[in-house]
Parts: C-alpha cells; sequence; structure tokens
C-alpha cells in the first residue's frame, strides 16, 4: 500500500472504501472485501482493515453479518457525503476563507471561477 497522506493507514483504508462506494464499485447490501483479503491486497496487518471496518460500522456505513463479513449500508452515500461535507465544512473551508483573506481574494471572484469550473465539467 502507498502511503499518500499523514492519515492513519486504517483512515486511508476506510477513505478509500468510502471512494468505492461513491463512485458505485460496492452498491446497497454488497459484500465488501473480506478482513483477510484486504489486509492482503494492501499489504497491511489484518489488525489494521478490523480497525478500519469498526470505524465503517461505527458511522453506519458498513454493517457485519455475523459469519458472512460486512456488507453496504442501505443509505452508506447519504451517510459518506454527510461525512464529508462536515470535514469540509470544518477543515477545509476555514483554510480557504484564511488564504482568500491573505490573498485579497473576493467570493464575487471565487463564485466566477466556481461557475468556469462547472461549465468545463459538462
Amino acid at each position: 500500500m502507498i502511503i499518500k497522506t499523514q492519515n492513519a493507514i486504517f483512515q486511508q483504508l476506510a477513505l478509500k472504501l468510502c471512494d468505492d462506494i461513491l463512485e458505485g464499485r460496492y452498491e446497497t447490501n454488497a459484500r465488501i472485501p473480506s478482513v483477510r483479503d484486504l489486509a492482503a491486497d494492501c499489504e497491511v496487518n489484518p489488525n489494521t482493515v478490523v480497525k478500519s471496518y469498526e470505524w465503517l460500522a461505527g458511522n453506519g456505513i458498513i454493517y457485519n453479518k455475523r459469519g458472512l463479513g460486512y456488507f453496504v449500508s442501505e443509505d452508506a452515500v447519504e451517510r459518506i457525503v454527510d461525512l464529508r461535507k462536515k470535514q469540509f465544512l470544518e477543515s477545509y473551508l476555514p483554510i480557504l476563507f484564511r488564504a482568500m483573506s491573505q490573498l485579497k481574494i473576493s467570493m464575487e471572484q471565487i463564485t466566477e471561477l466556481y461557475k468556469e469550473y462547472n461549465e468545463r465539467q459538462k
């Protein structure tokens, strides 16, 4: 596994699974890789995967069927989006606002750039 951020490995695994769910690789009620399979694929300790799965289950993103494995929750996408919105609003937005203030970038400039970005995405 390639460590890309300063986040703990269990957090990186959880984020990757969330990305996979959002991108449709795992649908609602679909089984996700077993602890052993994911640990082997990512070359990490199974306990790291367990910690990641516990975090995901604790946030209602996956659930465990004893003896069968872990599955994607009905409202996993909504829960992931809510968690990421909260993180964005609490962590990233203040950094953006501070940089805007320091660099004297107006909200109007940001709005215009955002509109241009959306046009390019179409």
